[in-house]
């Protein structure tokens, strides 16, 4: 197979894993929408405010990340939440944050299955969205 085809293939391929996530369970609302009425893994503290680089990282969360991991990272029925010592920037600093967006990751912590690749993310919409996540676990005590 040349490499025309695979680029081709594998852009099939995550927009078509995109599409299913998005549209689990028949849902054909916006991930964050969809999920809103699936219950919280944990309690999360909202701060205040936000800097302004985690209220973009808020929306391409809430866009891509919710319908998996819950409103405000709390977690769901389907993804864990990162608002959790798990997460911690001593145990996963923001490279495996990034590793996981860009590559997936094998589940190792928790049942929910693999995480697929979030090829919607855009490597500037992921910092935002690690800025976002850690202004979270940072309200809740988590550094």
């Amino acid at each position: 197979m040349n490499k025309g085809k695979i680029a081709v293939f594998a852009t099939v391929a995550a927009v078509i894993a995109v599409a299913a996530i998005w549209t689990r369970g028949g849902e054909t609302s916006p991930p964050a929408v969809a999920n809103a009425g699936q219950a919280a893994a944990v309690s999360v503290a909202v701060p205040a405010s936000f800097s302004d680089e985690a209220k973009i990282g808020e929306r391409a969360f809430n866009a891509i990340c919710a319908v998996c991991h819950g409103v405000n990272a709390a977690g769901t029925d389907v993804g864990p939440p990162l608002v959790h010592k798990i997460y911690e920037p001593s145990h996963h600093g923001d490279f495996a944050f990034e590793s996981a967006v860009t590559n997936g990751v094998r589940a190792h912590h928790w049942q929910f299955g693999n995480m697929p690749p979030q090829p919607a993310l855009t490597k500037a919409d992921l910092r935002s969205v690690i800025a976002y996540v850690r202004e979270l676990q940072r309200e809740n005590g988590i550094q």
